[in-house]
Order: structure tokens, then C-alpha cells, then sequence
């Protein structure tokens, strides 16, 4: 399950997205616009620009965006940034593998097997799925009234 820091972070990059030729996006509207607290939305922002794929500029016209297209956002490397292994279990974990404590031998560990092949189908989509097929299903609802 995606953590609220995740889902936060997938927000809030839809929102950069979004704005991408507006230029840089103050913190506080992101924050206002997708209902997320300023001080947590600010630690996710920071995890991001460290890992690359935002920016920032200070002072007047300043904010966050976005340093490379939406396309070539990878929607594994937000998770595994801000939600560590996209593996069910630690023993089929490809970047952070540990032993099971409980499981004997792997090799004739049948869940292992099964959460191995779970881990690859899930790697296959999402490595292959960017942040712009997520914008591009992100179609505003029109407020009534």
C-alpha cells in the first residue's frame, strides 16, 4: 500500500505538471489546492529536489517545478524513494534484500516464488509507467453551482 507521503508526493508532482509552463509553484498553493499540510508537503518537496527531479528557485516568482518532463518520471522511482521496496516481502526485494527470518530455503519456498513473480509483474508496469500516464488521467472534475 502507498504511504500518505507517497500519495502526497504523486499530488503534488501532478500539480507541478501541471503548471509546468506557469514556471515555478509556490508551496502554499500546492499545499492549498491538494489539501495536504504545509510542513509535511515541504519535507516531501525537499526528498524530491535531493533526488533530482525537482527544482527550486527563492524569493519573488519563486517555488518549486519540475527538472525533467513528466514522461521521463518513472512512477517506481517515486515510490522507492519516498516508500523504499516495491517487494511484498524482504527476501524478494531486488534493492533492499534481506533473509526472512522464518523461511528456511529459499529455493523451495513457495511464497517466495509467488511474491518473486508479483514483485516482476509489478516492476514491469511500473518502471514503464511515468507520471505522465498518471497526469493524463488526472481530469479535473467541474465544480457544480
Amino acid at each position: 500500500m502507498l504511504s500518505k507521503k507517497t500519495q502526497y508526493a504523486f499530488h503534488a508532482l501532478i500539480h507541478l505538471a501541471e503548471r509546468a509552463d506557469q514556471g515555478p509553484v509556490l508551496i502554499s498553493e500546492i499545499a492549498q489546492e491538494k489539501n495536504i499540510s504545509i510542513k509535511f508537503l515541504e519535507n516531501i518537496l525537499l526528498e524530491l529536489k535531493n533526488a533530482g527531479m525537482l527544482g527550486s528557485k527563492k524569493g519573488k516568482g519563486g517555488g518549486y517545478y519540475l527538472l525533467k518532463p513528466p514522461k521521463e518520471i518513472a512512477l517506481a522511482k517515486i515510490i522507492r524513494l519516498l516508500d523504499g521496496p516495491i517487494a511484498l516481502l524482504p527476501c524478494v526485494s531486488l534493492n533492499y534484500y534481506e533473509r526472512c527470518e522464518n523461511c528456511r530455503d529459499e529455493a523451495v519456498c513457495g511464497l517466495h516464488e509467488v511474491m518473486s513473480k508479483v514483485r516482476d509483474a509489478s516492476l514491469k508496469l511500473l518502471e514503464n509507467k511515468s507520471l505522465k500516464d498518471i497526469l493524463t488521467k488526472n481530469v479535473p472534475i467541474p465544480k457544480l453551482g
